[in-house]
C-alpha cells in the first residue's frame, strides 16, 4: 500500500511534527526567521560635537558634497548650499578666533554649535532614508557605524502643550522619547466644519521641547501631529491631532 502524502499542515502523515526543511518537503514560503537571532543595523556615526575644528569642517564638506543632487536623499532639512553657507561662516570664524580674542571665541563656538545641529538633522534624515543600505549611507557623505543588537520600537509619542508664539508661529512641546534621536512635525488647516486640508510639513527637530510652526495665517485654527525618528524601527506612529488656532 502507498504510504500517504504529506501535507503541510505542521505535521507529517503519521502525526509528527515536522520543520520546514524536512527531507522530501517542499517549501514554497519564506524561511522562518530565528527570533533569536540579531540583525546588524547601519547608524550614521555622529558624535560631531567632540570632533576637533579641521574634522568637522571635512565632514560638513563631504556631506554638503555627498548631498548635492543625490537622489537617494532628495529633502533633506538642511540642504547641501545651506551646509556650504554655514561651513563658509564657520571657517572664517576659526581663522579669527586664531588673531581674535574671547569675542571671536564666542562667535566661532556658536557658528560651531549651530553647524553641528545642521548635520545632526541632517544625519537623523540619511539615517531613517537610506533603508540599512551601506552603499546609500555613504554617499551622503556621512560615515557609517554597524550595531548588532535586537529591534527597538519607538513608543507613539505624545503632545504635551501646543501654544501660541509669535505671530504666526505655534509653540509645539511633546514629552520625549526613549531611543528617539529628532522629531518631525506636520499640521494641516482644520476648517470650522472641521475639515482637515491637506499635511504640510513643519520640518525635523532634535529638542521635544522647542520645536515652532512658523508662516501661519492669524485667526486660523491648525491640526498638529508629530511622530518620532530613531530606534531601530525608524519610525514611530504619528501622536493624536492637537488642535490650536494661529494668532
Amino acid at each position: 500500500m502507498a504510504p500517504t502524502p504529506d501535507q503541510w499542515d505542521g505535521k507529517a502523515a503519521q502525526g509528527k511534527l515536522k520543520r520546514w526543511d524536512a527531507f522530501g518537503l517542499k517549501w514554497d514560503g519564506q524561511v522562518p526567521v530565528n527570533k533569536g537571532a540579531k540583525m546588524q543595523y547601519l547608524n550614521v556615526r555622529t558624535g560631531f560635537s567632540s570632533y576637533r575644528d579641521h574634522t568637522l569642517e571635512e565632514i560638513t564638506g563631504a556631506v554638503a558634497k555627498g548631498m548635492d543632487q543625490n537622489a537617494a536623499f532628495p529633502t533633506p532639512p538642511v540642504t547641501p548650499a545651506q551646509l556650504k553657507t554655514a561651513l563658509a561662516g564657520f571657517t572664517a570664524s576659526v581663522a579669527a578666533q586664531n588673531m581674535g580674542g574671547k569675542t571671536a571665541t564666542i562667535e566661532k563656538n556658536a557658528k560651531r554649535d549651530a553647524l553641528v545641529g545642521m548635520l545632526r538633522l541632517n544625519a537623523a534624515y540619511v539615517q531613517q532614508t537610506c533603508n540599512n543600505d551601506l552603499q546609500t549611507l555613504t554617499s551622503s557623505g556621512f560615515e557609517a557605524t554597524v550595531n548588532t543588537h535586537t529591534r527597538t520600537a519607538l513608543d507613539k509619542p505624545v503632545i504635551a502643550s501646543v501654544d501660541l508664539g509669535n505671530a504666526g508661529q505655534l509653540l509645539v512641546q511633546l514629552h520625549p522619547l526613549p531611543h528617539a534621536k529628532s522629531y518631525e512635525v506636520r499640521y494641516a488647516v482644520l476648517g470650522t466644519d472641521k475639515t482637515q486640508g491637506p499635511w504640510q510639513s513643519a520640518g525635523m527637530f532634535t529638542d521635544s521641547r522647542a520645536m515652532d510652526i512658523n508662516g501661519l495665517t492669524g485667526g486660523v485654527t491648525y491640526i498638529v501631529q508629530v511622530r518620532a525618528i530613531g530606534g531601530t524601527t525608524h519610525y514611530s506612529d504619528w501622536s493624536d491631532g492637537f488642535s490650536h488656532m494661529s494668532m
